[in-house]
């Protein structure tokens, strides 16, 4: 079946000349990161590609090539809808509310709706980028320095430097493969993971100074005014959840991002292997995979708080 999808959207490629691609809301870096993999790929061979995120890029992927490309909306008309990285359309936020699916759908979360008209998910892969990583040969499309720089990044970043329990000797092999086009990965990796704004560091001080544990989950959370009073200029935890899921000796970390919109994100991470939060997430509405997930809840912050980690333990018989 697998080869039958591949071919299948080698053809679609082949026959599209006017090529949109898009991901979810709050681009995390396997979502930037295919995204221009793949665009710049298409645009290689002659495709008229435009890449949208309803988001923006984040100012943190301003190293990789083709970021000042990317949309916050539709511009023109396109004959193929591609999405990756995206395991439920509504996610890909208010450009796209009209549309319903997509032409392709590739992603790696093993919650994904497949919600395309050809859809490539391989749960089994780290990142969305690995999958780019594995067919865009078979696609007649070249992975050249900028292709490689985005699809290392999707995967780095999503691994968190391969640390992530899913973490294989493909995965590492297709990370050799990008490093082979000359990417420097150290230099990636340091940029993808560690380097943070001044901003985005009085952000995290926030949350960590309100960190809490309990039942084996250890969590935190930022509001408005925390984002507010650091200057930080997004709506997601500046990827405070990574250092979360560092703390030593609980199966679960957690964080509650409030939003503007009555809405609370939260993301879930496995701290154990042997633990899947997936299903928690999929509760919500949310999706992701079994050790990292996430979904978007209406309501108070407290109240949402309180809600998610009673069914969180419950789920997980804590």
């Amino acid at each position: 079946m697998t080869d039958e999808i591949i071919g299948a959207i080698k053809e679609r490629i082949e026959k599209a000349n006017r090529i949109l691609i898009a991901s979810h809301v709050r681009p995390d870096g396997d979502a930037v990161g295919s995204l221009l993999g793949l665009g710049i790929a298409l645009k290689q061979a002659g495709k008229k590609v435009q890449m949208v995120l309803a988001d923006g890029a984040p100012a943190s992927f301003k190293y990789l090539e083709g970021r000042d490309q990317i949309k916050t909306k539709i511009e023109g008309e396109y004959d193929t809808f591609i999405t990756v990285d995206c395991a439920d359309f509504k996610r890909t936020g208010k450009p796209f509310e009209s549309i319903g699916g997509s032409d392709i759908n590739i992603d790696h979360h093993i919650t994904n709706q497949k919600f395309g008209k050809l859809n490539l998910i391989e749960g089994e892969e780290v990142a969305t980028a690995a999958i780019l990583t594995k067919y865009l040969p078979a696609w007649g499309l070249q992975i050249t320095q900028p292709v490689a720089a985005a699809l290392l990044t999707g995967i780095i970043t999503d691994t968190l430097g391969f640390r992530t329990s899913n973490v294989t000797p493909s995965a590492m092999r297709q990370a050799a493969t990008l490093m082979e086009t000359g990417v420097d990965m150290p230099e990636i990796y340091m940029r993808g993971l560690i380097r943070r704004s001044y901003e985005a560091t009085k952000y995290w001080g926030s949350g960590l100074s309100t960190l809490e544990r309990k039942n084996g989950i250890v969590w935190t959370s930022l509001t408005l005014e925390d984002r507010k009073k650091a200057g930080y200029s997004g709506n997601d935890d500046a990827d405070l959840i990574n250092t979360i899921s560092a703390v030593d000796g609980f199966k679960v970390g957690m964080i509650f991002v409030e939003q503007s919109d009555n809405k609370v994100k939260i993301s879930w991470r496995a701290l154990e292997k042997g633990v899947d939060i997936s299903p928690i997430a999929k509760h919500f509405g949310g999706g992701g995979h079994a050790a990292a997930a996430g979904a978007d809840v209406s309501g108070a912050l407290s109240d949402v708080q309180k809600e998610v980690l009673q069914v969180t333990r419950e789920m997980l018989g804590l």
